[in-house]
């Protein structure tokens, strides 16, 4: 396999329903794996995800897991998601998805450079950043 390069976001408790939420918005496998699966049965945290990979038809691969015992959670950071392409009604479709629930920071809209972009934050506190540039033919 060749080398990759992907997100993985780390949850405070509610990593199955944002991880069910990104099937939703991008489509694809989603493999689960909790804490007790893996050897912590009978724990306060045995449901909670300690492993998550969505894959997607387009190519993305988005993982996360809630944040193990005895780590400290660190919401949010300075990073955002970001999804840049030419397919303008897959990516507003996903912006709608992303957006809704949650809290838009820049409408999705034409900009200076010339590509439609905005920004938002889930509703799981993940930030995101879409961009849509120029048809390439």
């Amino acid at each position: 396999m060749a080398s990759r390069l992907n997100p993985y976001i780390s949850f405070d408790g509610d990593a199955r329903p944002a991880m069910e939420f990104y099937k939703e918005v991008f489509g694809g496998t989603l493999a689960l794996n909790t804490f007790g699966e893996a050897g912590a049965p009978g724990t306060p945290e045995a449901d909670q995800i300690m492993h998550g990979m969505l894959e997607t038809p387009s190519g993305f691969t988005l993982m996360g897991a809630d944040t193990p015992p005895g780590m400290e959670y660190t919401p949010g950071g300075n990073f955002s998601v970001s999804l840049s392409g030419d397919d303008e009604s897959e990516l507003r479709g996903y912006w709608e998805k992303l957006s809704a629930g949650g809290t838009v920071s820049v409408p999705l809209e034409k900009q200076m450079w010339g590509d439609v972009f905005g920004m938002c934050t889930d509703r799981f506190g993940i930030p995101w950043m879409v961009n849509i540039g120029p048809a390439q033919h």
